[in-house]
């Protein structure tokens, strides 16, 4: 069958003034092969007609001018039915132009809006939050609302999840509400007034070493039908150290069973410093009683304003001790390279394990142990006595290197005859035996558990 050739009456009905549309259905075809008859001899410009209305033009297709129009209202926030009704499609016109784009959203952006907001620092405003609606409702992210309000992008979160409504949607109106409350709960006096029932009730039993959780437990089962007589074990807390001079903790200063000046931080634990660190309590047992020699301990000494530095490694069974230079700084390079260079002077045997603290110049722990073959170990946060003869003989070296001097004024000649002065004086646990004496009879003799080593 050959293709449909235009009637004389399609192109007089179009002169005539009607739409492609009622033109194609006069002569019997659809509208699709009118718009393509029209198309073939030129559109209506080769009619001598002139298109209306500000429509779909006589090609049958939106041109690329209205697409701009749509993409540029979904940019401002707009849905998809309110950017078809502003360019004149219907909504499904619009929905598939976004699905032949590939069905993304573009980035929401509105210079009028943004131009509004005014960047500031510290707890959000009403204003703030108005603002923060708005650009929530038409599509902007955290992450942007943050940058043009110049916050953390956690506290504008954190603003979204106080302000949303059981509909999910954030109010600027419902986050104040909670703000409001939330101070007007900071400002409310305490239970724990000087005189009360309660507060005699909570100084007598803190003073029978009950701790703060017991006290209020027990409370609440000594006087049940009495809210008045009832407190939280955090409220205890908050008299004891968040107001450590309030009167409840003048007569209660050593009630509790720890004794603590401070109260030990709450919630979550803090994560290691260094990637890959194994804790001092994957240590090895024989490290902890001396009895096998090759477990050192290691840190640094500083200098004035900890711009210097050297290095302090001291084994534990015999308490020998080796310096390291650090001539430039004590970068975690610097503290690797010179870490790997002192294990070579020593027998193989001599390094089974360093426990050292979890400074940031032990970063590159990892490559340390990939070349040395020598697993270092980490002690817990703020516990120097888990470097206990490491702890001790920094002490002693600040008879040669005195707190507030240029440490990078000792060369490694200087920092040898200092550990050899170290390592020859007479030891009471060694039954006066000196450091070096007792690694040089460790060495000698190949029955001691040194020589097994595999």
């Amino acid at each position: 069958m050959g293709r449909l050739v235009a009637p004389e009456e399609f192109w007089v009905q179009l002169r005539a003034g009607v739409n492609v549309a009622d033109a194609s259905r006069a002569v019997g075809v659809s509208y699709w092969t009118g718009y393509c008859w029209l198309a073939e001899v030129g559109g209506p410009a080769a009619l001598g007609l002139e298109r209306k209305g500000g429509g779909r033009p006589w090609g049958g297709r939106m041109s690329e001018e209205v697409r701009d129009v749509f993409w540029a209202e979904l940019r401002r926030g707009a849905t998809i039915s309110a950017a078809s009704e502003v360019v004149g499609v219907a909504r499904r016109t619009g929905s598939a132009w976004l699905k032949e784009a590939g069905g993304v959203r573009p980035c929401v952006t509105n210079p009028e809006l943004e131009a509004t907001i005014t960047a500031g620092s510290g707890q959000l405003s009403f204003t703030d939050r108005c603002r923060i609606e708005d650009l929530v409702k038409i599509g902007y992210k955290p992450a942007r609302i943050a940058d043009l309000l110049d916050r953390a992008r956690s506290t504008i979160t954190r603003e979204l999840n106080r302000g949303r409504r059981d509909d999910r949607r954030y109010r600027a109106v419902i986050a104040q509400d909670r703000v409001d409350q939330n101070r007007r709960r900071a400002g409310r006096p305490s239970k724990l007034v000087v005189g009360s029932r309660l507060f005699d009730e909570v100084v007598e039993r803190l003073g029978k070493r009950h701790s703060p959780e017991q006290i209020a437990g027990r409370l609440r089962r000594d006087f049940p039908d009495d809210p008045e007589m009832w407190v939280s074990h955090e409220t205890i807390y908050q008299a004891l150290y968040v107001r450590p001079k309030s009167e409840l903790a003048k007569q209660v200063k050593d009630a509790l069973r720890t004794g603590r000046a401070r109260r030990k931080p709450q919630g979550r634990q803090p994560q290691p410093k260094l990637k890959g660190m194994i804790g001092i309590a994957d240590r090895p047992a024989e490290a902890e009683d001396r009895a096998v020699p090759g477990h050192w301990e290691g840190d640094l000494i500083l200098g004035a304003g900890c711009q210097s530095a050297i290095g302090t490694l001291v084994e534990r069974t015999t308490g020998f001790l080796l310096l390291l230079h650090l001539p430039d700084d004590h970068t975690a390079a610097t503290v690797a390279d010179a870490m790997s260079a002192a294990i070579g002077r020593l027998p193989e045997q001599l390094w089974r394990s360093l426990t050292w603290d979890q400074g940031s110049e032990m970063a590159l722990h990892t490559k340390i142990t990939e070349k040395t073959g020598l697993p270092i170990y980490f002690c817990d946060p703020h516990s120097p006595w888990q470097r206990g003869s490491n702890e001790n003989i920094n002490g002693l070296l600040r008879q040669y290197f005195p707190k507030g001097t240029d440490l990078s004024f000792y060369g490694p000649g200087m920092l040898d005859q200092v550990a050899a002065e170290v390592n020859a004086r007479p030891r009471k646990r060694l039954g006066f035996e000196t450091p070096a004496e007792a690694l040089q009879r460790l060495l000698s003799e190949p029955t001691e558990p040194v020589a097994s080593t595999a």
